[in-house]
């Protein structure tokens, strides 16, 4: 890097700063450069070097354009004072300045690598000539790069004639020392010819438009001429036009990707007229009409001229109003040629960056076309284009190739769907912060899958039987981690660690306001615009977090949504549950119960922390104060604008909303979400509410309030197991089990709530102890304020209470008779009930619980179904410990033996349910797992003939069946 540089500030013919030119083409204009680049003393070039790191920072917030004022901080008074005066910068953008943007890409580069080769230069040299040398690079360089980088202006506008000589006459110089082969050239002067291109892009970018004209009427020639020498060895050319037979007929002798790049940035300036201070151009295409169609021969070549024509091809492009040159470029594109191919796509890919920031933006016609090509590209073989793909993509409007995107994703092959996929997801991450983007997903997502559905529909087998939209979502998740909330007020030197030397920093802050809120409400709205659609439902799902995160944001306009919802009337709701409503009526009906169930699937997605903030008013407005509300208060929400006063409403209220005139799925999914409720809220409120519904056998409202307090129990565990009020709810439960029913009616779908509530009861009472340490101190807290009643829970044991009830053994039911139960014995439908119950949590058990569950109830059903006297309660008993074998598995090997000789015992007599309970428990028993087996292999002999007996001579031909 340093090489040329260094060799000549150590020659013996010069120590001065731009005495790298010691031209013996104009002794002139070297004499003018000597006097205007005095070394300064020893301590001022040491103390740049000092603060290397320092002007590092300072160009790259430069480069960011984020400095607008003027150096002040003591640290630098030296450095202030060998950059003579400071002014303030004018604001600046790449767009505006692409020259100056590029000459300072490129100072930031050489200082970085001044650090990098530090080290190899101390090796090289004594401590006296690093000291100097290093002064010497740094201090010659940073006098011109300061100057031209506007921490000088002063006489910038009489000087810059003589700069620009001195640049130009710096390149040529080196340019043909190394075509005359001069010794002290070997490298050919790269590295400094480097540095006066870089004060020539620096130079010109800080010229506004009419300067530039000005300038390139009097210089272009020149400025040609040199440039073009850089890269060709047939010499100066007289004529801009020439430089369509340079390039095709020269040779290039400078490969390194600096110099061509900084050489077609100012051709790009010459050929293209840019008034690059201005923000404007001229888009006067004239000299480059012509030279196109030899241009694009070089792209059937992968050479350096092929590069530094790629950026003239694209620039012409991006501003010319004749599209047949993009044509060309995207048949290149198509064609088999891997080469062509190659350069074809960087055209695109420069074109694409150029056209993002540009105020000339080509015809919607021509970008979809653009597009459809790149997501062709996809699909290619070449890895590098496939690579690059993704990464143009996100910098396209979106409407040109999201809806492509998730089509690929959803049905393509797998070859190119991993691209695709990709694509999609920097798609998104690129315009994560625009809602429309994620929108227009949505409504790709929902059209193909409608889409698919009639095709389904209509027997139609192709590529729609690949579909999936599950490959689209399945990239939400992580797309969402890359969506963050925050506000964030730091100052660049807290964002980069910048030192504290440039103080104007402080002042200068970068706020990066990234919300979900942007993103959330507009979604939110979507999904009650379009309450049918179970793709935005899905795609919510993804980002529960996030939407917990900003709960209060959701929150509000579910219940904004509820409020406006009003009732329906009698006779119409009357006609839409016969079924006699007219089909248009039937529609409406329809929509209108999407919409009553969309903001409540909306509060389903939300995770269970948002409803534990008890303190939250948008959740529990007037409840927030309810934990310890009387035994049996009524609770009032009227008025009340919460989400939990909504859900309550819809559910377990004796009010206008809870009428027979609900839809049923409305009013299931707000007793579910009841559910989620705090215990402290809910309990309370649900066993004022069921001991109401009791009274007046309100079935409604009944399995209402039992599915409410059974997913309480699903979501919360043994948290409402331990509350006060969920013994009086057990007893209320008693109550209705005891109600007489039927198969099918009313009661006995009460009556099934009840069941599968006792058994989620005994499922909590199975959880980890530990999870729950506190528990038990708050109930027995809080019992202690509710009197006897609330003493008695202490000892309530729903497993316990159970199992006695089901044997009917008084001594060991705490706390659980009703006032009236005072007759024996214990009904048998009830018993019965007692036994559906276990059954039930059989089935719903945890893995953690089936060995305690098994311990506790299998020894008591097998001491007592042979002291019962009721067939039916000992075919309960066996039916009991036949779903124990199935679904507890191992848990129940203690006692596989003894149950194998009770099936063995009631399969040779008593009653048919008897006989047939044992039959499914010697089948169950029989299939399940090794241990099992080899347990009671011993009994198997036996059971054979027993078997084989009752399959031939057994009245019940499904008990002959089954013993088959």
């Amino acid at each position: 890097m340093l090489s040329s540089r260094t060799k000549s500030l150590k020659s013996s013919e010069s120590n001065l700063p731009v005495s790298l030119l010691a031209s013996s083409i104009d002794e002139r204009k070297i004499s003018t450069v000597h006097k205007s680049s005095e070394v300064l003393n020893v301590g001022m070039e040491d103390l740049f070097w000092d603060y290397l790191q320092d002007l590092i920072y300072l160009v790259e917030r430069l480069l960011a354009n984020r400095l607008h004022r003027t150096l002040s901080d003591r640290k630098l008074e030296k450095v202030k004072l060998a950059s003579n005066s400071c002014k303030k910068y004018p604001p600046w953008s790449r767009k505006s300045r692409p020259l100056h943007a590029k000459g300072l890409e490129q100072v930031l580069k050489w200082l970085q690598e001044i650090q990098v080769h530090y080290g190899g230069l101390q090796e090289e040299a004594s401590p006296a000539q690093i000291l100097k040398t290093r002064a010497l690079l740094l201090s010659s360089c940073w006098k011109h790069y300061g100057m031209l980088l506007h921490l000088e202006d002063k006489k910038f506008n009489k000087q810059y004639k003589e700069l620009l000589d001195q640049y130009l006459s710096g390149i040529q110089y080196y340019t043909n020392n190394y075509v005359e082969g001069h010794a002290e050239s070997k490298d050919g002067g790269i590295e400094t010819r480097k540095f006066f291109i870089n004060c020539l892009c620096l130079l010109l970018g800080r010229f506004d438009g009419k300067q530039l004209e000005c300038v390139l009427l009097d210089y272009g020639k020149q400025i040609s001429h040199v440039l073009l020498s850089q890269l060709y060895s047939c010499g100066l050319c007289l004529n801009i036009d020439i430089l369509v037979l340079l390039l095709h007929f020269g040779k290039l002798h400078c490969n390194d990707e600096d110099v061509i790049d900084g050489v077609v940035h100012i051709f790009k300036v010459i050929i293209f007229k840019t008034n690059n201070s201005s923000g404007s151009t001229v888009t006067d295409t004239n000299q480059m009409d012509s030279m196109v169609p030899l241009l694009l021969h070089l792209l059937d070549e992968r050479d350096a001229a092929a590069r530094a024509v790629v950026m003239l091809i694209a620039e012409y492009c991006s501003i010319s109003t004749d599209g047949h040159c993009l044509e060309e470029v995207l048949k290149r594109l198509d064609s088999g040629n891997a080469i062509k191919r190659r350069n074809a796509f960087d055209v695109i890919s420069e074109l694409v960056h150029i056209s993002k920031d540009s105020s000339h933006k080509a015809h919607h016609s021509t970008w979809q076309v653009i597009a459809n090509h790149l997501l062709g590209c996809l699909e290619y073989e070449e890895a590098a284009i496939q690579e690059q793909t993704p990464n143009l993509l996100p910098l396209i409007d979106p409407s040109f190739v999201l809806p492509a995107l998730v089509h690929l994703v959803c049905l393509s092959e797998e070859k190119a769907r991993a691209a695709a996929s990709e694509a999609l997801f920097r798609v998104l991450k690129h315009h994560n912060q625009k809602p429309e983007v994620i929108c227009m997903m949505l409504d790709s997502l929902r059209n193909l899958s409608q889409d698919q559905a009639d095709a389904e529909a209509g027997a139609c087998i192709g590529k729609g039987s690949n579909f999936d939209c599950n490959r689209v979502l399945r990239l939400i998740p992580e797309w969402s981690k890359t969506v963050r909330t925050e506000n964030d007020n730091t100052t660049l030197h807290q964002m980069y660690n910048l030192p504290s030397c440039f103080p104007f920093l402080m002042h200068c802050n970068d706020r990066r306001v990234r919300d979900w809120n942007a993103l959330i409400g507009p979604l939110i709205d979507k999904m009650f615009a379009e309450p049918s659609n179970a793709t935005i439902v899905r795609f919510l799902s993804c980002i529960n977090e996030q939407l917990a995160e900003a709960a209060d944001v959701v929150l509000s306009r579910v219940v904004f949504q509820m409020k406006g919802q009003k009732g329906f009337d009698e006779d119409f709701f009357s006609r839409w549950e016969t079924k006699t409503c007219p089909s248009d009526d039937s529609m409406r009906m329809q929509q209108s119960l999407f919409e009553r169930l969309c903001p409540l699937l909306i509060v389903r997605l939300l995770p269970l922390r948002v409803f534990n903030d008890l303190s939250s008013s948008v959740v529990y407005g007037q409840l927030r104060n309810a934990p310890f509300m009387h035994e049996y208060g009524d609770v009032s929400v009227t008025g009340d604008d919460s989400v939990v006063a909504f859900l309550v409403n819809r559910s377990i209220l004796d009010n206008e909303a809870f009428s027979r005139f609900e839809f049923e799925d409305v009013r299931k999914l707000a007793a579910e979400l009841c559910g989620r409720i705090h215990p402290q809220v809910l309990l309370p409120l649900v066993c004022s509410q069921l001991e109401h519904a009791t009274e007046s056998r309100d079935i409604l409202k009944i399995i209402a309030c039992l599915f409410s307090v059974c997913t309480s129990l699903v979501v919360r565990g043994k948290e409402s197991l331990v509350h006060p009020f969920i013994l009086q709810i057990w007893r209320t439960i008693k109550v209705i089990l005891l109600w007489p029913s039927s198969d099918g009616d009313q009661v006995s779908k009460a009556q099934h709530g009840c069941i599968d509530c006792l058994a989620l009861m005994i499922c909590a009472e199975s959880q980890a102890p530990e999870s729950f340490e506190n528990c038990t101190s708050w109930r027995r807290n809080i019992a202690g304020k509710k009197g006897n009643r609330g003493n008695a829970i202490t000892e309530f044991c729903a497993l316990r209470n159970v199992i006695s009830q089901l044997i009917n053994d008084e001594s060991d039911i705490s706390g659980s008779k009703l006032p009236y139960e005072n007759c024996e014995p214990v009904p048998v439908p009830f018993r019965l009930c007692m036994a559906n119950v276990l059954i039930s949590a059989c089935q719903k058990i945890s893995n953690y619980g089936k060995e305690p569950l098994a311990k506790t109830i299998l020894p008591c059903l097998i001491d007592s179904v042979e002291v019962e006297t009721q067939p039916e309660i000992r075919a309960a008993f066996i039916q009991v410990m036949f779903s124990a074998v199935y679904h507890l598995k191992l848990a129940v090997l203690p006692y596989s033996r003894d149950l194998l000789k009770l099936s063995l015992k009631f399969l040779g007599k008593r009653s048919e349910q008897e006989r047939m309970a044992a039959a499914k428990l010697m089948a169950s028993l029989m299939t399940s797992e090794d241990p099992i087996l080899e347990s009671i292999s011993h009994g198997l002999v036996e059971a054979r003939s027993v078997l084989s007996d009752i399959a031939l001579n057994d009245p019940s031909f499904d008990i002959q069946q089954l013993c088959k």
